[in-house]
């Protein structure tokens, strides 16, 4: 449980970096991460490398026994690289280039930028690679921000169409998988095939997911090419990249693939305004930010790499500049933040950023430090938190009982066609993740190739297209399965399965898709016993499941079929919170209902309460005839941003199934 910050000695004048280090020390600061925006630093003019600045900052960091995370500088290549090469710009959906003057200003399909990264992640390499005090590499920084991931440029259209040969050999067996036929859209040749933009209407769903892969595969191979580098130079160190929130554009697990560890960038107050939540909850949240946003994340973020191992890289220290409004964070929320992070396992938390700038484009984003280098805020939590995991010590994490399957490729499936202006894939998983953590319940996020033997209840929100192999695994586990609406729905090559969906599913949920129906906003649809139908509903047809609660109408939305249960609808949080308490329960799993802002987490010996809203609360209230619980932070009544946190020892082990059940919308 390290404390971190991200730093930028570029930035400040070279006689300030002692002081800066020995403050980072005195605050709590084991790790800094620096280089990642400073190519133009390291390499004014092509091949003319100013390596000394570097070698110092460095020192000094080292000196006050900090741990460097070492960027390299791809996301922000230089002027004269751009003006040598303007090739490599992206282009925007319509086409115009996305020129120089802010980040991220490259095109991941561009050869020779692929060759200019390679030869500075090199330089790098060769110069800090056996370094004692680089105990990380970070790649890039924060891949497809800003909209990125995808380029409509020259050499984007000439790799797709590469990809595309590599993947069908044949034009026929392109036009086939597509359904090219349908309103002439047949190609006869690879040379013909065209970016799925700036078409009259919709353009072949077929097409625009094949790029949607192409665009995802484009940032794995070039991710790829620098952990490459990094591994053969600097053997033994950590590798890894900085994530972010709610973002989708490619597959995080085939990238996290060739990473040591995953990071991301955690800005709960940024991340709920620009969510959907409506205005009153925005209001409620305004400076805490969503329960659930960096419990999610956390979660996600955790099962990226084959190690299990992540870290944040960015954790919000004030108010930030990117979103439309940009509240200052309740005091006591950082310091929330940071422990809800090591709570769900995180080995490292760093605060964005060391000093806030007073130049440039970031220049109202808070950091530890003021401009006039007066500590803000942030700083004194970060000096709490500091001290509490020196007398806490390290936790011990176990892998949880819940699985909640997340799949980037559904993602875009139903983005394509949503059949349903407001089905969104992301808010179908978070809002069901809530549920599942109101009920007190650990989640792991897994993808959909993960070895889901172990968990005693397996969660499935949508996952429109189901390989072979996933549905051999679920029927290898022994856990309760719970399927959403639109599993099954699509095959890989996006067309309606055959026999209807959910195609390869139909065995294990027992019933078959006749029809499916988007409602409008506002509209909901009664069931018997509780809840609701909202957004999306579907008409089953029934093979051998039982019906476990159907609409006033008589439509059965709840089914079960041995392990397996499915709900054929969008439900209301009350709907889906009666369901999920059902299959916890069938799963043998203990429940508790939370008050809705309170969120626990438990790791191996100690259990974390976190209070997210505006109200104190009570936990022996919330656990009704428990006592004698054994703080080690916080106490019984935790006050707005406050936490506590106890040892789970037997004698004040919380028995949830007796627990208080309190109102579930309370």
């Amino acid at each position: 449980m390290k404390l971190g910050v991200c730093y930028y000695p570029e930035q400040w004048p070279e006689a300030w970096w002692r002081d800066d280090a020995m403050r980072m020390a005195e605050i709590g600061i084991k790790r800094v991460r620096i280089g990642e925006f400073a190519w133009s630093r390291l390499e004014p003019e092509q091949g003319r490398f100013e390596w000394g600045w570097l070698d110092r900052a460095i020192e000094v960091l080292v000196a006050q026994g900090l741990e460097i995370v070492l960027g390299t500088p791809t996301a922000t290549p230089p002027k004269w690289l751009i003006d040598l090469y303007p090739d490599v710009l992206a282009h925007d959906r319509n086409g115009r280039v996305r020129r120089f003057g802010s980040r991220r200003h490259y095109d991941f399909s561009s050869e020779v930028y692929k060759r200019e990264s390679a030869r500075i992640t090199l330089a790098l390499a060769e110069r800090y690679g056996s370094h004692p005090g680089i105990v990380a590499w970070q790649t890039d920084n924060e891949y497809g921000c800003h909209d990125t991931v995808e380029s409509y440029s020259p050499a984007a259209t000439a790799a797709f169409r590469r990809w595309l040969e590599d993947k069908y050999s044949t034009i026929g067996a392109l036009n086939s998988a597509w359904g090219s036929v349908f309103w002439s859209m047949e190609f006869g040749s690879f040379g013909e095939v065209d970016l799925p933009n700036l078409t009259v209407t919709e353009a072949n769903p077929a097409h625009r997911l094949d790029f949607q892969r192409f665009s995802s595969d484009q940032v794995v191979a070039f991710n790829r090419v620098q952990t490459d580098i990094l591994r053969a130079h600097s053997p033994g160190q950590d590798i890894l990249h900085n994530f972010m929130g709610f973002f989708t554009a490619f597959d995080h697990y085939a990238v996290g693939a060739d990473l040591d560890v995953a990071t991301w960038d955690s800005y709960p107050l940024g991340f709920l305004e620009q969510g959907w939540w409506d205005g009153e909850t925005k209001n409620r949240y305004l400076r805490q930010g969503h329960p659930d946003i960096a419990g999610f994340h956390h979660d996600l973020y955790r099962g990226m790499c084959v190690g299990r191992r992540w870290q944040v890289m960015e954790q919000q220290p004030g108010p930030v500049n990117w979103a439309p409004y940009n509240p200052s964070p309740l005091p006591g929320m950082v310091r929330l933040w940071t422990w809800e992070a090591f709570a769900h396992g995180a080995e490292v938390v760093s605060y964005f950023r060391w000093r806030q700038a007073p130049f440039a484009q970031e220049q109202m984003h808070a950091g530890l430090l003021r401009p006039d280098s007066s500590l803000d805020w942030a700083a004194h939590e970060a000096m709490q938190v500091s001290a509490e995991t020196r007398r806490l010590g390290e936790l011990a994490h176990e892998r949880d009982d819940v699985a909640l399957v997340f799949d980037y490729s559904a993602k875009w499936v139903l983005d394509i066609q949503r059949q349903g202006a407001d089905f969104d894939y992301f808010r179908l998983c978070f809002e069901w993740y809530g549920v599942l953590r109101r009920l007190g319940l650990n989640v792991d996020i897994v993808p959909p190739h993960a070895d889901l033997s172990e968990y005693r209840l397996i969660v499935c929100p949508s996952l429109p297209i189901v390989g072979a192999s996933f549905v051999e695994e679920l029927k290898r586990s022994e856990g309760v399965v719970v399927f959403g609406p639109r599993c099954g729905s699509k095959t890989s090559d996006y067309r309606i399965p055959d026999g209807l969906p959910p195609g390869d599913l139909q065995a294990l949920m027992g019933a078959k898709v006749l029809r499916v129906e988007s409602l409008r906003p506002g509209f909901e649809e009664p069931v018997l016993d509780g809840g609701a139908v909202i957004r999306w509903i579907e008409h089953l047809s029934l093979d051998g499941a039982e019906v476990l609660a159907a609409t006033v109408s008589g439509l059965p939305v709840w089914i079960r079929k041995g392990r397996c249960r499915s709900l054929a609808a969008w439900g209301d949080e009350a709907l889906v919170f009666r369901l999920m308490e059902e299959a916890a329960a069938a799963a043998a799993l203990k429940t508790v209902h939370l008050p809705r802002d309170l969120r626990l987490r438990s790791s191996k010996d100690m259990i974390f309460a976190f209070n997210y809203g505006p109200d104190s609360v009570d936990l022996a209230e919330v656990f009704e005839g428990v006592s004698g619980f054994d703080f080690q932070l916080g106490g019984s009544v935790l006050k707005p941003a406050e936490i506590a946190a106890w040892w789970c020892a037997a004698s004040v082990d919380l028995d949830l199934d007796s627990s208080h059940k309190g109102d579930r919308n309370e």
